[in-house]
């Protein structure tokens, strides 16, 4: 497939399903996200927004309807009209230029931010290391943590471990940035941070998807809010149109609860 022209989404999702056994989680949903663009995501939990997020990336394959990044399929190639999996390396190579930080703090143990943060680009692009430790330096160093750089995870808070994960996710140069309720496992006191190097991302022009319950968050910083139920987009919008004048009843049922 040709690449994306300038003006088309960065993620174009179309009638995306996906089942796990009986149970259909994901029930036809349409949305896209422009260049530049971030979209958060809301919702109660269960609605099918992380399983959406890891379908973006091929953690999940789709049973239906046609995913895109970038303007090419997700974990498919197309000739003329049939469409072929791709190889699992294929697969890994497309998931190297998107970026993904999940709930869970997920680093290496054994290993110190800087050599987490450098070991996407030296084992999966085989970047010198010179190359890589340069980047990661540069990277914690954005992320406010330029004093850790020798610190393991369990040196340092959640707080710290997660902008470490932010970090590694931008070494490997994604052109998309996927978020999965990266504060909810955060002492109240260290979301501030986490979100600040979010915050500046945005403003730096990363294209970003978050699943997020922090609805300040997303009536700051994001440019379109889509509130998900039951495995489908029930309303989308700016946030000041979704979070403060929600047209549909079940997005108001929701906010009552969390504003």
């Amino acid at each position: 497939m040709s690449k994306r022209p300038d003006n088309a989404p960065m993620v174009q999702a179309k009638q995306v399903h996906k089942s796990f056994g009986r149970l259909e989680v994901l029930k036809g949903i349409d949305l896209s996200v422009d260049a530049g663009e971030v979209l958060c995501l809301i919702g109660p939990s269960g609605s099918g927004k992380s399983t959406f997020l890891r379908c973006i990336n091929h953690l999940e394959k789709i049973d239906g309807g046609e995913l895109s990044v970038d303007g090419e399929l997700v974990g498919y190639r197309q000739s003329g009209n049939r469409l072929y999996e791709l190889r699992d390396r294929e697969v890994c190579g497309k998931r190297s230029e998107i970026g993904m930080v999940f709930q869970r703090l997920n680093l290496f143990p054994h290993m110190s931010a800087l050599d987490n943060v450098m070991s996407g680009p030296v084992w999966v692009k085989k970047e010198s290391s010179s190359v890589a430790r340069e980047r990661a330096l540069r990277l914690l160093d954005r992320v406010g943590l330029a004093d850790k750089v020798k610190s393991y995870p369990n040196q340092l808070s959640g707080g710290q471990q997660q902008r470490v994960a932010i970090a590694r996710a931008l070494s490997m140069q994604p052109k998309l940035m996927l978020f999965d309720e990266p504060t909810s496992a955060l002492d109240p006191e260290l979301v501030g941070d986490v979100l600040d190097v979010m915050r500046a991302l945005a403003e730096d022009g990363m294209t970003m998807i978050v699943v997020t319950h922090e609805m300040g968050f997303a009536r700051e910083v994001g440019d379109t809010v889509v509130f998900m139920d039951g495995g489908v987009v029930v309303e989308s919008g700016e946030p000041k149109v979704v979070l403060t004048a929600p047209r549909h009843e079940r997005t108001r049922a929701f906010l009552s609860k969390v504003l």
